[in-house]
């Protein structure tokens, strides 16, 4: 029998992969966050399956997503992503992840580590929402509007609430499995 899932998943494997394997599994490591923080930035106006698809190249372009590396980014490097066909190549998004990188270490300094920061949100605890249907399933709450501008206060580029409930969704900080997905109470 055919394991049901979220409405969003597309028949494509990698999709089906993404779904089952990473998305709304609570996530506590700074090397992954940061990652996810950069997608879904990347994610913006665009749809998930796109950046999906790019997730290796941009791996590669950005250093395996290290932001020590990625937050001492010069003109030259700058310029060799914007010539990079693998990712997508928007000269804001870009900066932003680079800046990005630079606030997300400022962060840990303060906090002692990104994740306790971003999870001191929900109190280390995942928000497990109980929705049945796609018209339920928010694109913004209160608590992203809430992170956003704190992001943004912090020096955070392309963290918009959508983006960060999005970041929410993905990295397990609220799970919004739907009820009748197999997922739903795995994770």
């Amino acid at each position: 029998m055919e394991k049901k899932r979220c409405f969003w998943v597309s028949a494509d494997p990698l999709y089906v992969e993404y779904h089952d394997a990473e998305w709304g599994v609570p996530v506590y490591d700074d090397d992954m966050l940061f990652e996810f923080l950069i997608l879904e930035t990347f994610q913006a106006g665009l749809s998930w399956i796109t950046v999906l698809k790019k997730r290796e190249n941009f791996r590669k372009a950005f250093n395996g997503f290290d932001y020590k590396k990625i937050a001492k980014y010069e003109e030259d490097k700058f310029n060799e992503l914007l010539q990079n066909a693998g990712i997508i190549r928007n000269k804001l998004k870009i900066k932003a992840t680079i800046s990005n990188a630079q606030a997300f270490m400022k962060v840990q300094e303060e906090f002692g580590s990104f994740s306790k920061y971003i999870w001191g949100f929900v109190d280390g605890k995942p928000i497990k929402n109980a929705f049945e249907k796609r018209e339920e399933v928010p694109a913004t709450t209160e608590l992203s509007d809430k992170i956003s501008k704190d992001l943004k206060k912090r020096g955070f580029k392309f963290v918009g609430s959508t983006v960060i409930y999005a970041f929410m969704q993905a990295t397990g900080m609220v799970n919004d499995h739907t009820t009748d997905c197999f997922c739903y109470n795995e994770v």
